[in-house]
């Protein structure tokens, strides 16, 4: 076995993003107001729609454009927003909260959560399949996707649907374990240092992530996340049926042939806290004790999207009921999920999903011409920003690209190199700096050059 593939860390599918959730509104030098359009370009989750959303004034409105590089984070987008529109006459707000990190960042899952998944995404399926032109939600709308993707949507959900006790024909394929999934990605990664992984754990958490000012994530948590994937475990319950969310195919090349394996190709090095479990606006929940902290990254992220589902909550354009918005999570497991119709509807809000290869086409489109008032490109796409994202910016836009600051397998060189390009792409592409980019930065900001 060699030394490992320290590149394989990260993944090659962003089921999540490297960055804390940021109101992109607020990231230039000015807050954005009124209608705003927003372009989302491989930002893995909705923290940052969430985020944004909670921070939005009553008479703004936000329109958040969605491209991804593949249909299996689409799918996981769509289902994490549908979680998080669920009503509160359907799911509690903390059985919410719960449920929706549970689904987010857990390799396993409980039978009943499991339960929950296969029940939202069968009306997924629906609404895909049986509305082509018709948007079934406006924060789920998929009109604009091509036929293709929608059939790869419509097939991926069917593979959640399918319980895992499915495969007894001899056509079925045996489900995927995944602790086996995890396990391979995690000797893959390590080589020979497999046998002694705890102390990798540790000094990645401590030389990396606590360096970086992430020293609200626990040891303890961080290790069992690292070993087995399960990040959040906020109730008594088995943890032990595989989350299909977290699957997807990576194509290998054997012996000349293309062959596709399916299994956990994501993170498994920087963790699911990042999105919303390293900062808070509430600092008791920063509060150290000896040197340690008293809260951690499981309970910042607890407390932070739960905020934010309250936030959409505020939003609700239908009534809502006078059901406590602190209820304690139902008991009931055989409670259904809201139909898509039940979801909530938000005032003023849409989230749209453009096929993968918009970027190339968005400029051709007269509608999208100086349309987009902040445009953000995670850090894996950054490549993909070029000269023709001037042609949809607005006259203000802000742009913001992640930085590779949470990408544990790079160091301090590599980290500023990162920077560098991210600068001179984007001079490239004509946009300058707001402000001096830094290689510890979490995002770099930029506005169009003025000509």
């Amino acid at each position: 076995m060699s030394g490992g593939r320290a590149s394989e860390g990260a993944g090659c599918i962003a089921f999540w993003g490297f960055s804390p959730a940021r109101d992109l509104l607020s990231t230039g030098p000015e807050r954005q107001e009124g209608e705003v359009n927003v372009l989302l370009v491989g930002s893995g989750d909705p923290r940052h729609i969430l985020k944004t959303v909670a921070g939005l004034r009553e008479k703004d409105s936000l329109h958040v454009w969605v491209i991804e590089n593949s249909m299996e984070v689409v799918a996981r987008q769509l289902l994490l927003l549908y979680l998080a529109l669920m009503p509160q006459e359907s799911m509690g707000l903390n059985e919410k909260t719960e449920v929706f990190l549970e689904v987010f960042g857990n390799s396993e899952i409980r039978s009943q959560t499991e339960e929950m998944l296969r029940r939202v995404a069968s009306q997924l399926s629906l609404s895909i399949t049986d509305t082509l032109d018709t948007v079934t939600h406006p924060c789920l709308n998929t009109t604009l996707l091509k036929f293709k993707e929608r059939d790869e949507l419509a097939r991926i959900f069917k593979l959640w649907i399918q319980p895992q006790s499915s495969s007894s024909s001899p056509a079925c394929s045996a489900p995927i374990l995944m602790s086996k999934a995890w396990d391979y990605r995690v000797r893959q990664h390590l080589g020979t240092r497999y046998d002694s992984k705890r102390g990798c754990f540790d000094w990645d958490l401590t030389m990396k992530l606590h360096e970086k000012g992430c020293g609200v994530i626990n040891k303890q948590q961080y290790v069992r996340w690292r070993e087995r994937g399960l990040a959040f475990e906020m109730r008594e319950g088995v943890y032990q049926i595989t989350n299909p969310s977290l699957l997807s195919s990576r194509v290998f090349s054997l012996k000349g042939d293309k062959v596709a394996v399916r299994g956990y190709w994501g993170d498994i090095v920087s963790s699911p806290y990042l999105s919303f479990g390293i900062e808070t606006n509430d600092k008791s929940l920063l509060k150290t004790q000896n040197g340690q902290h008293i809260k951690t990254a499981q309970d910042i992220s607890f407390a932070n999207v739960q905020a934010l589902f309250q936030s959409l909550s505020s939003r609700r354009g239908c009534p809502t009921t006078s059901q406590s918005e602190a209820e304690e999570p139902s008991t009931k497991t055989d409670q259904k999920p809201a139909t898509i119709n039940d979801l909530m509807h938000l005032n003023r809000i849409s989230v749209t999903f453009l096929p993968m290869d918009s970027l190339q086409k968005l400029p051709e489109k007269q509608k999208y011409s100086h349309f987009f008032n902040t445009i953000y490109f995670s850090a894996s796409c950054m490549h993909h920003l070029g000269p023709a994202m001037r042609q949809i910016a607005a006259p203000d836009a802000v742009l913001v690209v992640e930085l590779a600051k949470y990408f544990l397998d790079l160091n301090k060189e590599q980290e500023a190199g990162f920077a560098e390009k991210a600068v001179s792409i984007a001079l490239e592409a004509g946009f300058e700096p707001w402000h001096v980019v830094k290689s510890d930065h979490v995002h770099a900001v930029f506005k169009p050059q003025k000509k």
